[in-house]
């Protein structure tokens, strides 16, 4: 399983960038995995994630909509539990060195595709293998290349492919950012 999702971060990597672009900043950042939230079930998993990612400079002719950045990632999970990797949209809104990072994105995920909770016999499983990644990210720039996030990443079906299951997953942790 841990090759097919390594494949997929590859295949996302490869076929996600366009030829011409050139990088705007790499990112790199660790979070807990399974963090409790209002917008989650306890889907018993744990353990910390490795995320690595790629953000493209701001797509031309999109300036009215705030200039989005596209984005590709990937996230490992220590425990063995859910990895993923996806490919988004974020923004950034700047005040002073401070700034906030919203995005969306997709992402596609190597979790079971059925898993039950003994105790309380409700599924767990994420409900489809393509899950919507909202995040949300405060940052401050350290410096004009160095900028450090404290971050929010969720996936979830949003209940759109699977009316009946939708447990989630919460990330939170930092990332490092350097712009080329």
């Amino acid at each position: 399983m841990r090759l097919r999702i390594t494949a997929l971060l590859a295949a996302t990597l490869a076929f996600g960038l366009p030829a011409t672009a050139h990088a705007d900043e790499v990112y790199g950042g660790v979070y807990a995995h399974g963090v409790d939230t209002p917008f989650t079930f306890d889907t018993g998993e744990g353990g910390a994630d490795l995320q690595v990612g790629y953000r493209f400079d701001p797509i031309a002719g999109l300036e009215s909509l705030g200039g989005p950045q596209p984005y590709v990632f990937g996230s490992v999970n220590s425990g063995g539990d859910t990895n993923f990797a996806g490919v988004g949209v974020s923004w950034k809104a700047e005040i002073g060195k401070l700034y906030l990072r919203p995005g969306v994105g997709l992402v596609i995920h190597d979790a079971p595709d059925l898993r039950v909770d003994p105790a309380t016999g409700m599924r767990t499983d994420l409900g489809s293998r393509v899950l919507f990644e909202p995040e949300l990210a405060i940052g401050v720039d350290l410096d004009p290349r160095w900028s450090l996030e404290a971050s929010w990443v969720h996936i979830s079906n949003a209940r759109l492919f699977n009316s009946e299951q939708n447990p989630g997953i919460d990330m939170m942790g930092l990332r490092l950012n350097y712009r080329m």
